[in-house]
């Protein structure tokens, strides 16, 4: 206990009161702070309770997942009434896509409170996006489902939630781009290679070819990530057709 009571003495925030800077964030009073410390402890720690189990915001991330999913899904099968299975799963990847969660945990300034030691520089994007999972799931263990769901509405549901806007947006170019090729019966492949350049960082090129012509390339720090820019730059080259 007493590596728990060292994190709730410790503060979060510059300046700040770690109680007053969750209250401005959840819109309500938190009760249990635990909770809310490992939601904002990093494994880069090490810490670890009395009977050995680990002290960080992983377990609440997942948690935090189920309960976003679930809360989004009960909102569109009542708003959606004629949706079937796979509109509704489809509308809901896109409310908790990594990059929406991501811009919200961002706007929430949720990293300036991780605890961690590694510097926060370093942490991908994704961070924010799991640190707002686990945010979420601090939540649910610490005042139950009905404040849980109050925050989910809050900060995503209504604030972001417009279901003619979501039925345009996309989230995949790449799924698009081999779902057309495929309906269309045409050959299509992602041609990746290295492409360091004189970048610090190394860099993958991507060229996508369909029927033997090159449609979209585009290079970035991963080959998921420019597989996925070329998909768009050959998705606005053949929109026309493709829509």
């Amino acid at each position: 206990m007493s590596v728990i009571r060292n994190i709730l003495n410790s503060r979060s925030g510059k300046g700040g009161n770690f109680f007053n800077i969750l209250t401005g964030i959840l819109g309500f009073k938190p009760k249990n702070l635990i909770h809310y410390k490992k939601a904002f402890t990093h494994r880069s720690l090490n810490q670890r309770d009395s009977e050995g189990n680990a002290i960080n915001f992983e377990r609440m991330e997942f948690l935090g997942d189920a309960m976003l999913s679930a809360v989004v899904a009960s909102h569109l099968f009542k708003a959606v009434p004629g949706g079937n299975e796979g509109y509704l799963t489809k509308m809901r990847s896109k409310v908790v896509s990594r990059k929406h969660l991501n811009e919200l945990g961002k706007d929430l300034k949720l990293i300036d409170h991780v605890q961690t030691n590694i510097p926060k520089e370093q942490f991908g994007v994704n961070i924010h996006g799991n640190l707002f999972e686990a945010l979420v799931g601090a939540i649910y263990l610490d005042r139950g489902y009905k404040y849980c769901k109050r925050f989910i509405y809050d900060r995503v549901i209504d604030p972001y939630v417009d279901i003619e806007q979501l039925e345009g947006k996309v989230i995949s170019y790449k799924s698009l781009v081999i779902e057309w090729c495929q309906k269309e019966k045409k050959d299509f492949e992602y041609e990746t290679y290295e492409d360091t350049g004189n970048d610090e960082l190394k860099h993958f090129g991507v060229k996508l070819w369909i029927e033997d012509k090159v449609v979209g390339k585009a290079r970035a720090t991963s080959k998921k990530k420019a597989e996925e820019k070329a998909s768009k730059r050959a998705y606005y080259a053949l929109q026309t057709k493709m829509e």
